[in-house]
């Protein structure tokens, strides 16, 4: 398992996209003793080895006490998924003069997310740039406590088609569109990922040394990241040709892997320009149609 630095830029047409620029090995400590001692490997947490504060996205499996708890020890803002039915309440109200010890966590009241989804008014509406795209979201947002927060969290609900969502940040100072626009950036390093490995094939490299995997994988991600930045100006109609799948989807963006195979095209048309121009080139020739033979096949 990789613990990956990638940075998320905005792309003018097609959205978010994460480019990977740095990966450590991580290795569970129970497993630490089965590498070699002469690899000096030694155990580092995962949030240990990220050394920067972060804003962690998370499915609604994982917002749960541990997980928040050791989020915030770790001042990490944890960003996720809030079940419909989780137990809410109130903020908790002034403490009462002369009342002596510590200042309540949580207030007294219930705080029902179908209730507060189903009322007509509290609604409001922004555009927010989620999936690449500038929609107007409707959305309520508020601030509640929460037992497995350990405290206040900000709590927005969102207005879908098919009913309404609940989201929850640990910052409370955070805006819904802060929050919105987490949780959709979150899928473009989850693809990020899946191309990665299955456009690149890493993680398949049969290697045994350690070091060898961590730079077999790394030269996966660097190779994802200058395909990226190579078609970052390109124009769709250079990336992808949808005539050859009228079934396609004109709307879709052009895949990972079609940007690796226009990038393949034009560095076989250079090299098909640069041999037909070599008068003694014969050889060359050959060479090259066995390797698109190869490639074909």
């Amino acid at each position: 398992m990789f613990v990956t630095l990638a940075w998320a830029v905005e792309h003018p047409r097609w959205g978010t996209i994460s480019l990977p620029v740095r990966s450590e090995l991580y290795v569970r400590q129970k497993d630490i003793a089965k590498i070699p001692a002469a690899r000096k490997w030694e155990f580092r947490t995962m949030l240990e080895q990220t050394g920067k504060p972060i804003w962690l996205a998370v499915d609604g499996g994982y917002a749960n006490r541990q997980v928040i708890q050791a989020a915030r020890q770790r001042r990490i803002t944890l960003v996720g998924r809030l079940r419909k039915d989780a137990w809410l309440r109130s903020l908790p109200g002034p403490q009462p003069a002369g009342k002596r010890g510590r200042k309540p966590k949580y207030g007294k009241e219930v705080v029902s997310l179908a209730k507060r989804a189903g009322h007509r008014q509290g609604w409001q509406q922004d555009e927010m740039a989620l999936y690449g795209v500038t929609v107007t979201k409707t959305y309520k947002t508020f601030l509640a406590t929460w037992r497995p927060a350990g405290g206040v969290i900000r709590v927005v609900l969102v207005k879908e088609d098919d009913g309404w969502l609940a989201f929850f940040c640990t910052d409370a100072e955070a805006t819904a569109a802060e929050i919105l626009e987490m949780v959709a950036d979150r899928n473009s390093l989850e693809q990020t990922f899946k191309d990665v490995k299955e456009v690149w094939g890493a993680g398949q490299q049969q290697v045994r040394n350690l070091h060898t995997n961590i730079g077999a994988w790394h030269l996966n991600l660097w190779a994802y990241t200058l395909v990226e930045l190579w078609a970052w100006e390109k124009p769709e109609e250079a990336l992808v040709d949808r005539s050859r799948s009228p079934w396609d989807d004109k709307a879709r963006r052009p895949s990972h892997a079609d940007r690796r195979k226009a990038l393949l095209r034009q560095s076989l048309q250079n090299e098909l320009r640069e041999l037909q121009d070599d008068p003694y080139a014969k050889q060359k020739l050959h060479d090259f149609a066995e390797r698109l033979i190869l490639l074909a096949s």
